[in-house]
């Protein structure tokens, strides 16, 4: 029994031990496979690090304001007699919109202007006695004032009338009625807006660290998302304060509007066009790779044939505009850096060059 549990034991011994051999084999063999093994080369494309002419602007998101727009309003109650315009309808300035009933007020001028001639024909009277001597002084003093009267009475009814005629007061294009024929309204009432869009205000908010070099007169480029509209023009005014919630400046540009296409409230992309610079060195934004460490890129360094190496070098990062963002520090002007690909390169890494999977922001960059 006791010789049968020693196999047994050696037995065991003997499979466990050839087990545990056979793994400390096999890794070893494994990691001297590893060890001796030369990575395959990342394809990376790559755009040089070129001193170019930097065009820098300032991006914002801004809405259309028309020049002239106006809510119109009822300026004398009563009830809506004529509406001589439609929706839409191009209006010329001093064009007659809208009648509110005036039978009342007609009538009161009517019996102001017969007042009117009555006093003026007394007045003149007076005026022809006293010159004679036959009439007091008084009397002729009393004459002028009521002629005096009767024509503030008329020129009263009148302004009356006025408000009941309500006329455009600039060029524009007028929008849906807002009143219907016998509706009475009251003093105030919309009855539409008119908007004079031959040219376009955009009203727009700038950072306060920015705006040392927005001026009056700066060009701006506006676009629109919702239709293919592009325009220039120019700022014409900065709120000469900063708003102390979000520490933004209000800024306001003029642009041209001559087909009508853009139309007030509309979102709009903004961007202040400053002036140019020479000798900027630039890079495409996808080159640039942020961390905790700080901001690199990937340079090429010399290799074998097809097969070049990369360094990763550490660069201060400056202003970005459309796909290229400007260099301060760390690179020289003529050097390769990666734009596509360096997600899976380390310092050091063998690489091989292909452009023409370079990302199309990179391209346009070139």
């Amino acid at each position: 029994m006791v010789k049968r549990l020693v196999i047994a034991v050696v037995l065991l011994g003997l499979i466990v031990g050839g087990i545990v051999g056979f793994n400390l084999f096999r890794d070893k063999m494994i990691a001297d496979f590893f060890a001796g093994r030369e990575p395959a080369p990342v394809t990376v494309s790559t755009s040089p690090a070129q001193a170019i002419r930097w065009a820098p602007g300032i991006e914002a998101i801004g809405t259309a304001v028309a020049a002239q727009g106006v809510d119109l309003a009822i300026e004398s109650g009563g009830t809506v007699r004529e509406i001589l315009f439609a929706a839409n309808d191009p209006i010329k300035a001093g064009q007659k919109l809208l009648q509110i009933s005036e039978r009342e007020e007609r009538a009161d001028l009517a019996a102001a202007q017969a007042a009117m001639d009555l006093a003026e024909t007394e007045l003149a009277r007076q005026r022809t006695l006293q010159q004679r001597g036959v009439s007091a002084l008084n009397n002729f003093d009393i004459a002028q004032a009521e002629a005096v009267s009767a024509r503030a009475q008329v020129a009263k009814l009148q302004a009356v009338l006025q408000q009941k005629e309500l006329v455009a007061p600039f060029d524009g294009v007028i929008g849906i009625p807002r009143v219907d024929l016998g509706e009475y309204v009251t003093v105030g009432t919309v009855y539409a807006t008119l908007q004079d869009l031959s040219r376009m205000r955009v009203d727009f908010a700038v950072p306060e660290q920015q705006i040392a070099v927005v001026k009056a007169g700066l060009p701006v480029s506006v676009s629109s998302e919702v239709s293919d509209y592009r325009a220039r023009g120019r700022i014409i005014g900065i709120e000469p304060k900063v708003d102390p919630n979000s520490r933004l400046v209000t800024v306001r540009a003029e642009v041209d509007n001559t087909d009508g296409t853009l139309l007030p409230g509309q979102f709009l992309r903004v961007r202040v066009e400053l002036p140019e610079e020479d000798g900027v060195i630039a890079v495409p934004q996808t080159a640039l790779m942020s961390s905790l460490y700080g901001d690199s890129v990937y340079v090429l360094r010399k290799g074998d044939g097809e097969t070049r190496t990369v360094e990763q070098v550490f660069v201060t990062a400056g202003r970005r505009s459309g796909g290229m963002i400007e260099i301060i520090r760390g690179l020289s002007p003529g050097d390769e850096v990666v734009n596509a690909g360096q997600n899976r390169l380390s310092g050091g890494a063998a690489v091989t060059v292909d452009n023409t999977v370079a990302p199309p922001a990179a391209v346009a960059g070139q």
